[in-house]
């Protein structure tokens, strides 16, 4: 073992003054909140970008696309009104065929929620036929918020 391969020659600073050596960790950890800081601002200088970019179109286009997503919440509102109104008359004709045959409407509700529950929990995939494969997927998409409104 040589001397020399223990040695370090440090370079003096540009004003003749001696360089302090830093400890490894405090290098490591300087490397990686300048990693950080270049990487917050390039996420910085993506959303300028992006923001550059809506603001270069000319102000009607930024109003047509205002006005496309007016049209399409007017339309999610509609189907809204109109899903919310098909349930209610359902419902309606469900207490009155269980009134009908004795049945009462609390029991009508429980049994509701009881086969909710089963599809939300997969102990029946499809409520024997009348759940499409398109719906249960929309469903298992929502699956957290609907079980607590199911509870």
């Amino acid at each position: 073992m040589s001397l020399s391969s223990d040695l370090t020659i440090a370079q003096l600073n540009p004003d003749g003054s001696v360089p302090v050596p830093t400890a490894p960790d405090a290098a490591a950890n300087a490397a990686a909140e300048a990693l950080q800081r270049e990487a917050q601002f390039e996420a910085l200088k993506a959303k300028v970008d992006d923001l550059q970019e809506i603001l270069a179109k000319p102000l009607n286009e930024i109003l047509a696309d205002r006005d496309k997503f007016k049209e399409a919440m007017a339309a999610w509102d509609a189907f809204g009104a109109m899903w919310m109104l098909s349930q209610r008359a359902m419902k309606r004709v469900a207490l009155d065929l269980a009134a009908q045959q004795g049945v009462s409407d609390e029991e009508v509700v429980a049994r509701a929620l009881a086969y909710a529950n089963q599809v939300l929990n997969a102990e029946e995939e499809d409520l024997g036929g009348t759940v499409a494969p398109a719906q249960l997927a929309h469903i298992a998409r929502h699956k957290p918020f609907l079980r607590k409104q199911f509870r």
